[in-house]
């Protein structure tokens, strides 16, 4: 099934959900060396592969992390080829002064924000989806 193109459906259809949990990004030499099956996400860099996992299992691994995030998927089906999606909510987010890290699955997108701002974000989220401002 082929993921939505549509810039106008993309955003009115971009309802956010916030999972549960806290989520922290974690730097990994030998990725190997933790159960692959706790990991959210991966991602590999010259530097080291960059694990998504829950705090508290990053927590009980004993790993080092900066940023403590929430995580907020948009539940529409977007096409990896969709274009301006990205830029819209980011803009809407970067003017409430909230950074976001994103990764796009096969079927959603995923926002990963400061825990403290959550709220505010999810608030920014279904107000942009809601008015469709950004069309």
């Amino acid at each position: 099934m082929a993921g939505e193109t549509n810039f106008s459906k993309l955003v009115k259809g971009m309802i956010p959900y916030l999972n549960k949990g806290e989520y922290v990004f974690c730097t990994l030499k030998d990725v190997n060396k933790i159960d692959r099956s706790l990991t959210l996400g991966e991602f590999k860099e010259v530097e080291g592969t960059t694990v998504i996992l829950e705090r508290n299992k990053a927590d009980e691994l004993n790993l080092s992390y900066n940023y403590i995030s929430s995580w907020i998927t948009l539940t529409i089906h977007s096409s990896l080829e969709a274009v301006g999606l990205t830029a819209a909510f980011s803009s809407e987010l970067a003017k409430e002064g909230i950074s976001c890290n994103v990764i796009a699955g096969y079927y959603h997108d995923h926002i990963f924000i400061d825990a403290t701002k959550a709220q505010k974000a999810m608030q920014v989220l279904t107000n942009l989806s809601k008015n469709n401002r950004a069309v």
